[in-house]
């Protein structure tokens, strides 16, 4: 089967650090760490975090929390 790379269904705000997390078999908090230091250091983070919440798919899973209403 082959690896695909998909937003984390346990979303903290879109997904994307959980899902990386996932994909290279990380732990989220981990992933989630490095992100705010790079969001810190000059702002890269925050435009690479943009960037995986627009090209990133969800998990075929998914299902969102506002369907059930």
């Amino acid at each position: 089967m082959e690896k695909k790379l998909y937003r984390c269904n346990d979303r903290k705000l879109f997904g994307v650090c959980g899902g990386i997390a996932e994909y290279f078999g990380l732990d989220k908090t981990l992933v989630r760490i490095i992100w705010a230091v790079l969001a810190m250091s000059g702002g890269t983070g925050i435009v690479l975090y943009a960037l995986g919440a627009l090209l990133m798919e969800n998990r075929p899973d998914y299902v969102s929390q506002y369907d059930n209403q």
